[in-house]
């Protein structure tokens, strides 16, 4: 194959967040008005704050959800911790079938560059954790918590991480690169009492 008239792909290490509201066509079906206002509201006040303040960059987003593109494995957890928390205020006079919780999952990987999008196993993999993600919580690959607790240097920066539960490999095998690893989960933050 002749590949010298092709433009190469710009490719870089990212870490990627994949995250989506838990019952978003329920709470749609519901008041579809009132949820994207409420949605509207969040981004403005809490996820795009965030993004900015942890050096990240919206890549896109999905009608429920954003899809984040970090340089750090420690800013994109820091981001998706603090969204997480902020959540859990802005939910506490909410009645519970009308909270919106986030499913945060988080991968570094190879990603291909293309018109300001991003592609590649790094996002796929964060878009299945999120699916494994429980609403409020946060679901990161081993391989990412291994990163993100040694700060990138050596030292403990996130020792709250614990592993939690293993993957079915069948199930979730996106692109060749198996889930079969442990995963982490990051429970949700509860409601102040």
């Amino acid at each position: 194959m002749d590949t010298a008239g092709r433009n190469r792909a710009e490719r870089r290490l990212a870490a990627i967040l994949a995250a989506d509201v838990a019952g978003y066509s329920r709470l749609i079906g519901a008041d579809e008005e009132g949820t994207l206002d409420r949605l509207r509201s969040i981004r403005a006040e809490v996820i795009d704050p965030a993004i900015t303040a942890h050096r990240g960059r919206l890549v896109k987003t999905t009608g429920d959800g954003p899809l984040v593109e970090f340089a750090s494995v420690v800013d994109a957890l820091r981001f998706a911790t603090e969204v997480q928390q902020a959540m859990v205020g802005r939910n506490a006079e909410t009645a519970a079938a009308e909270r919106i919780e986030f499913r945060i999952g988080i991968d570094q990987g190879d990603v291909v560059v293309e018109d300001g999008d991003i592609f590649g196993d790094g996002v796929n993999i964060a878009a299945r954790l999120e699916g494994l993600a429980e609403p409020g919580g946060i679901c990161v690959s081993r391989e990412y918590v291994s990163r993100a607790s040694t700060g990138g240097c050596g030292r403990p920066a996130r020792p709250d991480l614990r592993r939690s539960r293993r993957a079915d490999s069948q199930k979730h095998r996106p692109s060749g690169r198996g889930l079969s690893r442990w995963i982490t989960g990051i429970a949700p933050a509860k409601p102040p009492s």
